[in-house]
């Protein structure tokens, strides 16, 4: 597939190749504690955090989702839930990058040919990052496509506006959906570089405020055809491209909340004051305030367990995708997205809650976990997962076949 490989100049050094699932995680935590240094000047001066995804890159974790065939770890989704969420108790707009970067691995790895896979699992493993030209402004629904892939000479042309699209700042491949001409969902994974492309620096959103979320607008570009996924057989059976998608999304919701908690913990111990009527002298001594810690707590565990099940129901499906086991992975997947996002709210809600009126204060910015979680549980509403779970146990309804599983 040269003439895909031929128009993206490798100009970074090979990343490290991760070999074993301790190592992804001990390097997610090492990572971590980097990214967390300047997490709250990043958010509140809206610093793109350039440097930071490109320790990323180096690490080798963008490529650890590549399947064992073609040479990567082929991680168990569990570890990559977490590995997520331990990214984003450091910082969830990098989480949020990597998430939009793993999605399109697994739609690779579903609707990819042999030679497609060949190419682009071998660049994740390099340090490429893949970057999401997919959400439509002012379409009729979310998740709407109106952009079209049309046929010129050996390849196509494109042409669109895309928004929504976080970490195609940091982008070297940008994965542009578009319908086809008989009305099929297709992605084409296109050099960032290419002529056409333009991406505005332009998210605006109070939270996930250094995601890279630019608009992308799309002039006349040109399309190798061997860079074209048929993304629509994803969806045409029983796959796991939406129960991944979304234990990455509960992923980053687990990482806000136990950021949040973190912070009301240490407040709590260090600066709250205790309420007048509480018969205590420290805060951290306030009967109701221990037992709202302990309840909190709980919920962020019990969130964790429910990734750590999802993802492991994930790994079947991936292995056998029969209907009943991608059935059970959205399913799974759907309850954990559910608690993980609600604690999430429930945790940044909780932490002024019990640090009180001085946790308000702009300079400790300590609201970036509630507008983070606020901003990034929108995306994909509970309401919806509710629905759904409901809808299959009373009316024998299967979940739709769709990336918003």
């Amino acid at each position: 597939m040269g003439t895909v490989s031929q128009l993206h100049e490798h100009i970074r050094p090979l990343a490290h190749r991760i070999q074993s699932e301790e190592e992804a995680l001990q390097i997610a935590r090492s990572l971590a504690a980097r990214f967390a240094q300047q997490a709250s000047d990043r958010d509140i001066n809206r610093v793109l955090p350039y440097d930071e995804v490109e320790a990323l890159s180096q690490s080798g974790l963008l490529g650890i989702t590549t399947p064992s065939e073609y040479d990567g770890l082929d991680i168990s989704n569990s570890i990559l839930a977490e590995i997520i969420a331990i990214l984003a108790e450091a910082d969830p707009s990098i989480a949020e990058i990597a998430r939009n970067h793993f999605y399109i691995l697994e739609a690779l790895r579903t609707g990819g040919s042999e030679e497609q896979k060949d190419t682009f699992f071998a660049r994740a493993l390099a340090g490429d990052r893949f970057g999401n030209a997919l959400s439509e402004p002012d379409t009729a629904t979310a998740g709407q496509n109106n952009t079209r892939l049309t046929p010129e000479g050996p390849g196509h042309r494109v042409n669109g506006r895309k928004s929504y699209a976080a970490g195609v700042l940091f982008a070297d491949w940008i994965a542009i959906s578009a319908l086809d001409t008989l009305d099929e969902q297709t992605i084409s994974l296109v050099p960032r570089g290419t002529e056409g492309i333009q991406i505005i620096d332009d998210w605006d959103g109070f939270g996930q405020r250094t995601s890279g979320s630019g608009t992308t607008i799309l002039h006349n570009v040109y399309v190798n055809a061997d860079a074209v996924l048929a993304h629509h057989t994803g969806f045409e059976r029983p796959t796991t491209i939406g129960p991944v998608d979304q234990i990455i999304h509960a992923g980053i919701d687990l990482g806000i909340a136990r950021a949040a908690f973190a912070e009301t913990v240490k407040f709590v111990k260090t600066s709250a004051r205790p309420w007048m009527n509480s018969g205590v002298e420290r805060a951290a001594d306030d009967p109701l305030t221990i037992a709202r810690i302990g309840q909190i707590s709980v919920r962020i565990e019990a969130a964790a367990a429910l990734l750590d099940r999802a993802g492991r129901k994930i790994d079947i499906a991936q292995i056998n995708p029969t209907e009943d086991h991608v059935i059970d992975a959205t399913l799974g997947v759907a309850a954990a997205t559910t608690l993980t996002t609600e604690i999430a709210i429930e945790a940044s809600n909780t932490l002024f809650e019990l640090a009180g009126t001085a946790s308000t204060r702009i300079g400790l910015n300590l609201d970036r976990h509630w507008r983070n979680a606020r901003t990034h549980t929108l995306q994909d509403p509970i309401r919806w997962k509710y629905h759904l779970v409901g809808n299959y146990h009373l009316n024998g309804v299967t979940p739709p076949k769709n990336w918003r599983q």
